[in-house]
């Protein structure tokens, strides 16, 4: 296995910084529409999707698609062969995880060593971590994020699954209600990050706000349609695409009755830091660094 950074702590421990990159789309990117399409929708380049081929190594460099969220997966891997073909990229291949049997596949091992890029489509992120979750598969595209420069991808449900903690529900009133906000742990990728995605097409502020006062050691991060953060580094990322990626900070929290109420109620919570970041736009995670593994 290949040797990583590491960042040295305290008492002596040292982690690995990832060589990989994270990419996680908040759903709805732009996959080349045709004149005719695009007269009846808003129209965006493939700018998310081309940041994607261009990040990857190689020649002739193979993506693995993962289907595996969505409930129409043949006809999600056939949109996405067609847009990378588009993009030029012909070398494309499919894990097709439909239940955890299929996970223990040494084919689908065999992908993943091979891939330059991994791309996880849209759909049900609890299906990605109930069909993936304490898998070797999974463990291997970790081993993969954390030694080698590969590209790991998501968009919607593959990218909220991306984090820990990860929101699978919460849409009566909104979010504001205790009790409404469904979270579990998520695939990892990113420890105390939460991530949602149809941002502000979907009014999900709210629903962040309540996953955040329950978790305010926590960042999170919400990401628009045809707008994607770009990770580096395991924890500072770039901003792509033609919307906005909402940051909520919690941890200078300064009041949340969300312990004392009973479910069914609405919460407060002030003292939430809200940052509003744009296509170019930086900006370093600033969780606490793990001190353990």
């Amino acid at each position: 296995m290949p040797k990583a950074e590491t960042k040295q702590k305290e008492n002596g421990q040292r982690l690995p910084v990832p060589k990989g990159k994270l990419l996680s789309i908040g759903g709805k990117e732009d996959k080349g529409l045709t004149p005719k399409e695009r007269q009846s929708v808003d129209f965006h380049n493939l700018e998310i999707l081309k940041r994607f081929v261009a990040e990857l190594k190689g020649e002739n460099p193979m993506i693995a698609l993962i289907p595996t969220a969505s409930s129409v997966p043949d006809e999600m891997v056939q949109d996405y062969k067609e847009v990378f073909r588009k993009l030029k990229v012909n070398n494309i291949e499919v894990v097709d995880i439909r239940n955890r049997q299929d996970a223990k596949d040494p084919a689908y091992y065999d992908i993943i060593d091979r891939a330059a890029g991994i791309f996880i489509t849209g759909g049900d992120q609890l299906k990605l971590t109930a069909l993936l979750g304490g898998t070797p598969l999974l463990q291997r595209i970790k081993e993969r994020y954390t030694f080698e420069p590969i590209v790991v991808a998501g968009t919607s449900a593959g990218a909220a699954a991306m984090s820990t903690p990860m929101i699978y529900e919460g849409e009566v009133q909104g979010g504001m209600i205790k009790g409404d906000v469904k979270v579990t742990t998520g695939l990892e990728f990113l420890k105390d990050v939460a991530i949602d995605t149809h941002f502000i097409a979907r009014g999900r502020i709210v629903r962040m706000a309540q996953a955040i006062a329950t978790n305010p050691g926590c960042i999170g991060i919400g990401l628009e349609e045809d707008t994607a953060i770009l990770v580096s580094d395991g924890g500072t990322f770039e901003v792509i695409g033609s919307g906005l990626i909402t940051v909520v900070d919690g941890m200078d929290i300064s009041h949340t009755n969300i312990y004392e109420i009973g479910n069914g109620e609405p919460f407060t919570v002030r003292g939430l830091h809200v940052h509003l970041l744009r296509s170019g736009d930086t900006y370093k995670i600033p969780t606490y660094e793990q001190l353990h593994i």
